[in-house]
């Protein structure tokens, strides 16, 4: 089994948080290869810097959308695009989305699903979701799906199980709420491949010392064992 990507969020409760910058040289010595940041949180003018920090520190660089209005969530988009980001997750105005990111480089991870508040929430069945999931990953410039499985009240690890096998050939991040070991691990089983960790990390959630450096080792020690 491949192992599933790592991507440290600069972020707490769905919002890019303010002392990102200095967050990211802990990150790097860590060995951490993606690090990304919300939309909301930071002005443009804080993220152009952020941005230009990650991409120093020699990792790939992923802005996560979850402004809810069209308006909001394509203003983002073309932050992103000027941003030079490596990869866009989220967002679900995606015929829009897929217009203003044509002729870029960026790789592009809609939510599939019905998503709602803030933080977001990932509302229907499984089977619209995987429905929902199905249809996006036929579109071209639609290159993977950013999947709220923990932000979703039904049977989790079957949901990622079911998505991931609905769309073989798009990889799917898991986002959101990944809080525990044990999530990590279903995650992980469940063919995802990748997920994103923020709040719990900053937040000092794991069962290591708060230390974020700490934090990060101790979700990459499970990593290491798929």
């Amino acid at each position: 089994m491949t192992p599933p990507e790592f991507i440290f969020m600069l972020t707490r409760h769905d919002r890019t948080v303010e002392n990102a910058v200095d967050l990211v040289e802990t990150a790097r010595e860590a060995g951490v290869r993606h690090i990304g940041f919300k939309d909301i949180g930071l002005q443009f003018t804080a993220l152009q810097t952020l941005a230009s920090i990650i991409r120093g520190a020699g990792a790939k660089i992923y802005l996560e959308v979850v402004s809810l209005d069209r308006d909001s969530e394509l203003r983002s988009i073309q932050a992103g695009i000027a941003l030079g980001v490596d990869y866009l997750l989220g967002g679900t105005h995606v015929d829009d989305a897929l217009r203003l990111l044509k002729g870029t480089t960026i790789r592009y991870y809609p939510f599939p699903g019905r998503i709602s508040g803030h933080p977001s929430l990932l509302e229907g069945t499984e089977t619209e979701i995987i429905r929902s999931a199905v249809d996006l990953a036929s579109r071209a410039g639609v290159h993977g799906l950013d999947l709220l499985a923990y932000r979703f009240e039904g049977n989790v690890p079957d949901l990622i199980r079911r998505v991931c096998a609905a769309v073989p050939n798009k990889p799917v991040i898991v986002a959101g709420s990944l809080d525990r070991a044990a999530r990590i691990r279903a995650t992980a089983s469940a063919g995802a491949a990748g997920f994103t960790v923020g709040t719990a990390l900053l937040d000092g959630a794991f069962p290591a010392s708060p230390d974020l450096a700490q934090q990060i080792g101790y979700v990459q020690t499970i990593i290491r064992q798929f």
